[in-house]
């Protein structure tokens, strides 16, 4: 089994639920909580919470489960409700980096906040411009200009604004299923129709090109993509050379072709792996072509680094190295605050200036607070190896998700870099059908009630997330892994008997 015979090590804060077979237990061994009282759940009930969610939140605010959980307390990959821990696989929605509730984190942290919490840019302090100087010893060539602001969608509004007055420029142009933000700017970016609203001018200026999905898309197979695990879908391209990614260049030049002014372009957006619609990847050598292309016609190639940055691909320290590309601007949130609210804008000198035509302000952005958790999360990563831990890890995970996609007939395809991983579970291997979201969710609440928290993903929503604090090691790894291969098994025998009635 994906256990490979080891004794696995949970900590519960009840007794183990006991919906698992005998064999599963026999190779956990749980023990009761060491924890202090005052680390105990003492805020209201779980009902009293349900009811004011229900009166003073909007009704767009929903939650993961049937039975959302409560979550009060974190520590390294784990998350406790009032009742269990659960193994954090999601991070929060690739936002925990270095680990809930890390002590040099939290430290520098609580050290900045007995000093100051607040200026704003109208003055200096010290912490923006230490931060700002280690942050840009992590970029490449002429990136070396920061703008601070609070998240991934703030970074990409900006960084479409720059774009525009930089080139002149208007059009703007993104992969169909990329996921780059909610605000009304960034919506248009979004090629979603589960995150749009039905607004004019949402879309004013922006394009989407095919998607070079080697998996659903028209093209690719188990050739075209760079990771440990191939699809198994069949193809014709050959060591080196990607068809499938002459055949969707094509279509990037259409667009070039027919839907813009002749030699006219503002930007291109592009995830180095996306992450809302599913951790898909993109078919080799795809995305140093495009960039190519949108500079020929005076654009910027823009990468989004929301959730694949700060070493989570194992390989590199960002996402868009693994395409051996240095973009014209990068954006970034998440990861790089471990939970605090935190984005930036990195680009060169001369692309800066164009913000210099106006004033342009952000009253939190690199914030005294902000910017001390930004230095202690660098150094966590560097100090611990996070990079490394997250190729090793992720890695043996992504083997491991292999074995039982070769295993398993729901599960249709597994993919990624790191601890950058998705597992899409579909109803046919053949036709690589979609699993529908009543069968989807048997399988992700039946991985919650064993302990286990997964992210949802996809434009089908069937897609596990799975982008965990980049501290978990080869154990959380191994229970997780055995969790999967559990309710595969049981999804699959409860569709046989029903077949068979």
């Amino acid at each position: 089994g994906a256990l490979h015979g080891q004794t696995l090590c949970r900590r519960l804060t009840t007794q183990p639920i006991t919906q698992y077979p005998d064999t599963l237990k026999q190779q956990l061994r749980y023990q009761s909580p060491q924890q202090h009282d005052s680390l105990a759940y003492k805020g209201q009930s779980y009902e009293e919470v349900v009811e004011l969610r229900k009166q003073y939140l909007t009704p767009n605010v929903t939650s993961y489960y049937k039975k959302p959980l409560l979550i009060h307390r974190g520590s390294g990959s784990q998350l406790f409700d009032q009742e269990k821990s659960y193994l954090d696989m999601f991070g929060g929605i690739v936002t925990v980096s270095v680990g809930h509730c890390h002590p040099k984190v939290n430290a520098a942290l609580e050290e900045q906040l007995r000093t100051l919490w607040h200026t704003t840019n109208i003055y200096m302090h010290p912490k923006l411009h230490q931060y700002a100087e280690r942050l840009m010893a992590k970029m490449p060539g002429d990136l070396k200009n920061v703008y601070f602001v609070n998240s991934g969608s703030e970074a990409n509004d900006l960084a479409m604004l720059i774009a525009r007055l930089y080139t002149g420029n208007n059009d703007i142009i993104s992969f169909r299923n990329a996921y780059h933000g909610a605000s009304p700017y960034t919506m248009g970016l979004t090629a979603h129709s589960t995150w749009r609203y039905p607004l004019p001018g949402i879309n004013s200026g922006v394009l989407h090109t095919m998607n070079p999905d080697p998996y659903t898309g028209i093209w690719g197979g188990k050739h075209c993509r760079d990771s440990p695990v191939q699809t198994s879908r069949n193809c014709n391209c050959q060591e080196g050379q990607c068809k499938a990614t002459d055949m969707y260049y094509e279509q990037l030049e259409q667009i070039f072709k027919y839907s813009l002014p002749r030699g006219k372009v503002a930007a291109m957006f592009a995830e180095s792996i996306q992450g809302v619609g599913g951790t898909v990847q993109y078919t080799k050598g795809y995305i140093k072509r495009a960039a190519e292309l949108v500079r020929a016609n005076g654009g910027l190639f823009i990468s989004d680094e929301v959730q694949s940055g700060f070493g989570r691909t194992g390989e590199h320290y960002w996402g868009f190295e693994g395409h051996d590309i240095v973009p014209d601007i990068v954006t970034m949130a998440k990861g790089m605050g471990n939970g605090f609210p935190m984005g930036a804008v990195i680009t060169s000198r001369k692309v800066a200036e164009v913000l210099s035509q106006a004033l342009h302000f952000n009253t939190f952005g690199g914030n005294p607070l902000a910017c001390a958790v930004g230095i202690a999360v660098l150094d966590v990563i560097d100090e611990e190896e996070l990079q490394k831990n997250s190729l090793e890890v992720g890695t043996y995970m992504l083997k491991g998700l292999e074995r039982l996609r070769d295993k398993h007939d729901v599960i249709g395809d597994v993919r990624g870099k790191g601890l950058m991983i998705g597992v899409e579970l579909v109803a046919d291997k053949e036709t690589r059908q979609h699993l529908s979201a009543p069968h989807f969710v048997d399988i992700w609440e039946m991985c919650k009630d064993m302990g286990v928290l997964f992210g949802r993903g996809g434009l089908n929503a069937n897609v596990l997330r799975i982008k965990p604090p980049m501290c978990i090691n080869r154990t959380d790894a191994d229970y997780a892994l055995a969790v999967i291969d559990y309710c595969c098994d049981q999804y699959m025998k409860k569709q046989k008997r029903g077949s068979r009635r």
